[in-house]
C-alpha cells in the first residue's frame, strides 16, 4: 500500500504542478491582437483624410472639376474600403487558424487529463476503504502511522487540485470554440460587405464615365444639367409636400392577372436612397415605382422599384437620380419612347404619364394608366395609398399631362 500510495501521490505532483502536462496549449478565452492589425488601421487613416477632402470639396463652389474630384477621392475611399475588408478577413482567417490549433492542443490536454482523473478515481476509491484504524494497525510504528496518514491528505488536496484543473480546461475549451465560431461569422459578414463595396465601387465609376459623357467635359454643359436635375427633383419634392409628405407605408403591394401594384411609399423600399443620392424612393421614385409596376405587367413579377434603383447605370443626371428613357432591371433591357395615350391603351398595353401638377412644366409625377379612353382612365398611382386601379380624372385634370411614354419590353 506504501508503494501504491507513493506512486500515486508522484504522479499527482507530475501533473498538478507541471501545467504544461496537464494542458499543454491551453488558451485563453480572449484571441491575441492581429499582427497585421496596424495596417488595418492604416488603411482607416487614409480613409478618413479622403473623408474629409471630399467634405472640403462639398463645401466649396458646385463646379465640374470640384465633382470630378469628389468623385474620384470616393472612388479611392471605395478601393482602401475594400482593402481594409480583405485585411480584416486575412486577419480573421490566421487567428481562426491559430484559434484551431489551440483547440485541437486542448482537445488532447482534455484527453489526458481525462485518463489522469480516471486512475484518480480508481486510486481514490482503494484509498476512501483505508480506515484510520487500519492504517495505524498496519503501521510499523507511530511514525510510519503519520507518514501514510499524510499521504493519504495529499492524495485527496491533489484530487481536488486535478478537479478544479479540469473544470478549468473544459471551461476553456467551450470558450476558444465559441471564439471560433464568432470569428467565422464575423468573415462571412465581412465578405458580404466586401461584395457591397466592390458593387458600389462599380457604381461610383459609371457615375463618373456618365458625368464625363453627359457633359463631355465642359463646365457649361454641367451647369445646365446641374440646373435641370435640380428642377425635376425639386418638382417631385414639391409635389410630394403638396400631398402631405413621404410618409412610409405598409401593406401596399398588390398583384392580379393584371400585374403587380406598388407603391413608392412602401415600407420595403420608400426610405432607400435614390441610387445613392439624398432622395428617396419614397419621395422622389415616381417614375422608378411607376416602371417597376410595368414590367410585371409583361410577365416579370421578380421586378421591384428597388430592383431598378439597385442599377446604378439606370440613372442619369447631377445628382445622378432622373431615370433614363432606356433602362435594365434584372437583366431585362426596356425602353420609354413617346406615344399617344387612347391607342396604347386600346392595344392592351399600360401607358406611363407624367403630370405637372403645379403647372410649373416639369412632371412632378409619373403615374401608370391601365385602361379607359377620352380622359376616363384607371390607373396604378404609386403615391396614393393603395392606389389600385383607381379614377384618374378623380384626383389629376387630364390638361395636366405633359409626358406620355409607351414601354417597350
Amino acid at each position: 500500500m506504501k508503494k501504491l500510495l507513493s506512486i500515486i501521490f508522484m504522479f499527482t505532483i507530475l501533473f498538478v504542478n507541471n501545467p504544461v502536462a496537464l494542458a499543454e496549449g491551453t488558451p485563453t478565452p480572449t484571441s491575441a491582437p492581429s499582427a497585421n492589425s496596424s495596417a488595418y488601421t492604416d488603411l482607416q487613416n487614409k480613409i478618413k483624410d479622403l473623408e474629409n477632402k471630399i467634405s472640403d470639396l462639398k463645401g466649396q463652389e458646385n463646379t465640374l472639376n470640384n465633382q470630378i474630384g469628389a468623385m474620384d477621392n470616393s472612388i479611392k475611399v471605395t478601393e482602401l474600403r475594400i482593402e481594409a475588408t480583405q485585411q480584416q478577413i486575412l486577419d480573421l482567417s490566421a487567428d481562426i487558424d491559430l484559434t484551431a490549433k489551440k483547440i485541437n492542443k486542448l482537445a488532447g490536454s482534455l484527453d489526458d487529463l481525462s485518463k489522469v482523473l480516471y486512475n484518480r478515481i480508481i486510486a481514490t476509491y482503494e484509498t476512501g476503504t483505508v480506515q484510520p484504524l487500519q492504517v495505524m494497525i498496519s503501521a510499523q510504528n507511530a511514525s510510519d502511522f503519520f507518514y501514510r496518514l499524510n499521504y493519504l491528505r495529499l492524495a485527496q488536496q491533489h484530487d481536488k487540485q486535478l478537479l478544479l484543473e479540469a473544470q478549468q480546461a473544459k471551461d476553456d475549451y467551450s470558450n476558444q470554440k465559441q471564439i471560433l465560431e464568432d470569428k467565422k461569422k464575423k468573415v462571412v459578414d465581412l465578405q458580404s460587405q466586401l461584395e457591397s463595396y466592390n458593387k458600389q465601387l462599380a457604381a461610383d465609376k459609371v457615375n463618373k464615365q456618365q458625368l464625363l459623357s453627359q457633359t463631355q467635359g465642359n463646365e457649361a454643359n454641367y451647369q445646365r444639367l446641374l440646373a435641370q436635375t435640380k428642377a425635376q427633383l425639386a418638382a417631385f419634392s414639391n409635389f410630394t409636400v403638396s400631398q402631405g409628405g413621404a410618409s412610409l407605408l405598409s401593406g401596399q403591394t398588390q398583384c392580379d392577372d393584371w400585374g403587380c401594384y406598388y407603391n413608392q411609399r412602401d415600407s420595403q423600399w420608400g426610405g432607400n436612397s435614390l441610387n445613392g443620392t439624398g432622395y428617396t424612393l419614397a419621395s422622389d421614385g415616381c417614375l422608378v415605382t411607376s416602371m417597376a409596376m410595368v414590367y410585371t405587367h409583361y410577365g416579370h413579377r421578380d421586378v421591384t422599384p428597388q430592383s431598378i434603383n439597385s442599377d446604378g447605370g439606370n440613372f442619369s443626371g447631377i445628382p445622378p437620380a432622373l431615370l433614363k428613357k432606356s433602362i435594365v432591371a434584372n437583366g431585362t433591357h426596356s425602353d420609354r419612347v413617346s406615344a399617344e395615350i387612347d391607342s396604347v391603351l386600346a392595344s392592351g398595353n399600360p401607358v406611363i404619364v407624367g403630370i405637372s401638377y403645379d403647372g410649373g412644366g416639369w412632371p412632378d409625377h409619373f403615374l401608370v394608366l391601365i385602361s379607359g379612353s377620352n380622359g376616363d382612365y384607371k390607373m396604378n398611382d404609386p403615391f396614393t395609398p393603395n392606389g389600385r386601379n383607381i379614377s384618374f380624372r378623380d384626383r389629376y385634370p387630364s390638361v395636366k399631362i405633359v409626358e406620355i411614354d409607351r414601354v417597350s419590353i
